[in-house]
């Protein structure tokens, strides 16, 4: 198979300078911050005001390698990487979904980061409830594993 590039779209800017004591899920994070588009695409903005939120698709720039078992955040058995969000994946992709809070020329403000610092974006796309809900939503293993809206990351994938 042939190998795939990306180029990255922007850059977050955030409060999270490190990989330790991140929000693991947006749901989690009351953090703002700016998620900066580049000149060449920020034409591609246009109308992205009329959504609440966005689907943000990042580089986990900070993680190195992968492993196909892991620990994840909220849990102490090993599972699959993917069965589940942990970082260290064979590729190093992310997905949050954020609020926008307003949009101004190359820039989106957003509120619910859970995204280091000068994390490349490859791309964002609007969450449309109508195409993005399911009422019929399985949660696997993490069912009843959520307990409250404190959830941080630790050094667990660091390495």
């Amino acid at each position: 198979m042939d190998k795939i590039c990306y180029s990255p779209i922007g850059i977050v800017h955030s409060e999270f300078k490190e990989k330790a004591n991140v929000p693991i899920q947006s749901a989690f994070s009351k953090a703002k911050g700016v998620i900066e588009i580049f000149p060449e695409f920020s034409e591609g903005l246009k109308d992205l005001g009329g959504f609440s939120h966005i689907f943000v698709i990042y580089h986990f720039h900070l993680s190195k390698g992968f492993s196909l078992i892991v620990t994840p955040f909220l849990d102490s058995e090993e599972r699959g990487i993917f069965a589940t969000r942990a970082p260290k994946r064979p590729n190093s992709i992310g997905l949050s979904i954020l609020k926008i809070e307003g949009v101004e020329g190359n820039k989106i403000m957003v509120s619910g980061v859970d995204i280091i610092d000068k994390t490349p974006v490859l791309d964002i796309k609007p969450y449309i409830s109508h195409f993005d809900y399911r009422p019929d939503v399985k949660d696997g293993w993490a069912t009843n594993k959520i307990e409250s809206k404190e959830y941080v990351s630790d050094n667990r994938f660091s390495l």
